[in-house]
């Protein structure tokens, strides 16, 4: 270990940073990745001299998470010796740390907006490794400190859930950071214990699924934990797209608290824990946290043991369901081993009304959606848009911007411009001037006297009304980086679909057509969730609409989706590496071939004209072709 005045690797970019914060000019050579991040840290106000404890945030009250962390990190601790842990959360929060590290005592939440760069921040964004040494940090109390990150990812879904990072003394040099492996070990170890409790969770909702259901085929069933959803064939015509949102929304609430609600159907109620941020001393202990117990006499749907308290029975409770849904809902939570996994419900409907659901307004599409990223992104697009003044909205094709345009205007009717289709403007500001507000599509399209209208009218009017959409491509111009620039401190990034798949569930009932009367709505078998969640989507939500449309459209089928009736690039696993357009045209004639003649891996080499060896070849290759 050596400190930063010893270590020439990093001199010059200490030297850098230096004048970056007195506002001098820079060297050519500082790294483009580091620049901006000590750029983004301006944008947000993050004060390099750190002088006091920065953002407190909420935590969780109960993580599952740090649930299944806990063991892995107790058994590390004793073995780090002059360095820190830190587990945070897909928000960055720390949950958990041990050892000591300048400004950990300080930092409880890492993400970029409130302490800058660091490795966890870096880690989440890129969902890969990283590390971040000495100066490239933009704090002052971490210039001695480096620091290396892993994410952790659901074993389901793929989903980031947070990271592992080891912080140190300045290492020598730049890197790679001495407590890699043990980081990467501590990330695997600890995505193989929520493997080997997601799979027990979903062991005991298919048994109380089954058990619920084993009164007879017309009893209908739903049970649901969050990330599956069994559907009785008694239930489908029942459970309509507000139904089972009333349904998750319970689940949720129930996996939240641990309790029961009372028999008012009332939602359930947080037990009054506050939040726990745990501090291990490496021996392997942690503060001990008490769970929630249950009351009531009816019978028991899931019975388990706590430590020192007595058999748990689940008492069902009555839920009350949005007007118009057609049925009621008794519902019955899932526990396991003292934490409330999911819930059972029974459908019934009402005596009154036929089960044939209504026609509801359903939520709007560019608000649909529960993940962490898409709620941070639309709640931030609502907060700027408050103010009538010009928002940027970025982020991949078919991402979701323009609708949320749309909604961010509610009722107000906009000039709207395409620049895909005009990249002539056509607009003056004197149609703005009372106060109409203009959306801006496809701004990477515009031509340049545009580019060059829009700078001088910002310049001019600061604050008219405009609502821009921007999709990040080829590199912008000296003009149209200008606009970029002046738009950014009122921008919003919505995540790519794949950085969201957890969304996909809540959006399979938006994007699908309403059925015919007496026709019950378009439902998913597990495997075909999990193939749809599983798909890297190019095309984001636009794309997933085409999928969803054309299913309902042209079925001639009923009951569920099958994963079967998928599109080849959907049904089938994505492939394990980035393929070129060319190996993606290749991967798709070889699964069209390989349905033909029926998975028989000989016809189909025949069929492409290539021997059997480099059909093998090729499907090794690719490793997404089963």
């Amino acid at each position: 270990m050596t400190t930063v005045e010893h270590s020439p690797a990093l001199a010059p970019l200490r030297q850098a940073r230096e004048r970056f914060l007195s506002d001098r000019p820079l060297p050519d050579d500082v790294p483009d990745e580091v620049l901006a991040a000590w750029r983004r840290a301006r944008f947000f106000g993050v004060r390099h001299d750190l002088d006091g404890p920065v953002h407190d945030p909420e935590l969780p009250a109960d993580s599952a998470l740090l649930e299944a962390a806990r063991p892995v990190l107790d058994r590390i601790a004793p073995a780090l010796g002059h360095s820190a842990m830190l587990l945070t959360d897909e928000r960055l929060r720390v949950l958990w740390t041990t050892g000591e590290v300048p400004g950990d005592d300080r930092c409880r939440d890492l993400s970029e907006r409130e302490v800058g760069h660091n490795s966890a921040a870096l880690a989440l964004r890129t969902r890969r490794r990283a590390e971040v040494h000495g100066p490239e940090h933009f704090l002052d109390v971490w210039q001695d400190v480096s620091a290396v990150s892993v994410p952790l990812l659901a074993p389901d879904s793929g989903q980031v859930l947070g990271t592992v990072t080891v912080a140190s003394a300045l290492c020598a040099g730049c890197g790679p950071h001495p407590g890699a492996a043990l980081a990467e070990a501590t990330a695997t170890a600890v995505e193989a214990e929520l493997l080997a409790r997601s799979r027990t969770a979903e062991r005991v909702l298919l048994d109380a699924y089954t058990r619920a259901a084993a009164h007879g085929p017309d009893r209908a069933v739903v049970a649901l934990d969050g990330r599956n959803r069994l559907v009785s064939e008694a239930a489908v015509r029942l459970a309509t797209p507000q139904v089972l949102a009333a349904l998750e929304r319970s689940s949720t609430s129930e996996r939240a608290s641990g309790t029961r609600p009372p028999h008012d159907s009332q939602p359930p109620q947080d037990t009054g824990c506050g939040p726990v941020v745990e501090r291990s001393n490496g021996a392997g202990g942690g503060p001990n946290r008490e769970r929630p117990t249950d009351a009531g006499n009816g019978p028991a749907l899931e019975r388990s043991h706590d430590t020192g308290c007595g058999p748990v029975q689940e008492q069902p409770y009555d839920l009350t369901l949005p007007d118009g849904a057609g049925c009621t809902a008794e519902i019955t939570p899932v526990r396991h081993e003292g934490r409330v996994l999911g819930i059972v419900a029974i459908l019934e409907a009402r005596p009154a009304e036929a089960p044939v659901p209504r026609l509801v307004p359903r939520p709007a599409l560019a608000l649909a959606g529960g993940s962490v990223p898409w709620r941070h992104a639309v709640a931030r697009a609502v907060e700027l848009a408050r103010v009538p003044e010009p928002l940027l909205l970025t982020g991949e094709r078919g991402s979701g911007k323009t609708a949320l345009a749309r909604e961010l205007l509610g009722e107000r009717e906009p000039l709207v411009a395409d620049a895909a289709e005009s990249p002539e403007l056509g607009v003056k500001y004197s149609e703005l001037a009372d106060g109409r507000p203009l959306l801006l599509r496809h701004a990477e399209r515009l031509a340049q006297p545009d580019v060059a209208a829009l700078n001088s009218l910002l310049d001019e009017h600061p604050d008219v009304y405009l609502l821009v959409t921007y999709t990040p491509g080829t590199p912008p111009g000296p003009c149209f980086q200008r606009l970029l620039d002046t738009l950014a401190a009122r921008s919003v990034t919505l995540p790519a679909l794949r950085e969201r798949p957890e969304d996909v569930r809540e959006l399979l009932p938006v994007l699908a057509p309403r059925p015919a009367p007496g026709q019950p709505p378009l439902t998913w078998t597990l495997d075909a969730l999990r193939a749809l969640e599983e798909h890297p989507w190019p095309g984001n939500v636009t794309e997933l609409a085409h999928v969803v449309r054309a299913l309902a459209e042209h079925r001639r089928v009923t009951g569920p989706v099958r994963r079967a009736e998928l599109p080849d690039p959907v049904r089938e696993r994505p492939a394990a590496r980035r393929l070129s357009p060319m190996e993606h045209a290749e991967r798709t004639a070889i699964l069209a071939a390989l349905r033909r003649h029926g998975g028989n891996k000989a016809r189909a080499a025949a069929a492409l004209g290539i021997g059997r060896a480099t059909l093998y070849r090729k499907l090794r290759g690719y490793q997404g072709i089963s």
